[in-house]
């Protein structure tokens, strides 16, 4: 798997990540921020070395002051 893609990811693994909540939407990529950014509830998932950690714990809502209980 070569990581020549957004984020050091690679394209054909962007184009089949999904939020993992119950919709699972797919996702976009916010480079600057190090995202994979959710199109449905808004969460934003890092990517940390080039590995996209997507835990509904790690991620943050975007639009929200704080992650919530």
């Amino acid at each position: 798997m070569s990581g020549s893609g957004p984020l050091g990811l690679d394209p054909a693994l962007l184009d089949i990540l999904a939020c993992p909540d119950t919709h699972h939407s797919p996702l976009t990529v916010d480079e600057p921020a190090g995202e994979l950014l959710c199109t449905t509830c808004d969460r934003a998932f890092p990517v940390r070395d080039g590995i996209p950690v997507l835990l509904l714990d790690e991620a943050r809502h975007r639009n929200a002051g704080t992650t919530g209980a």
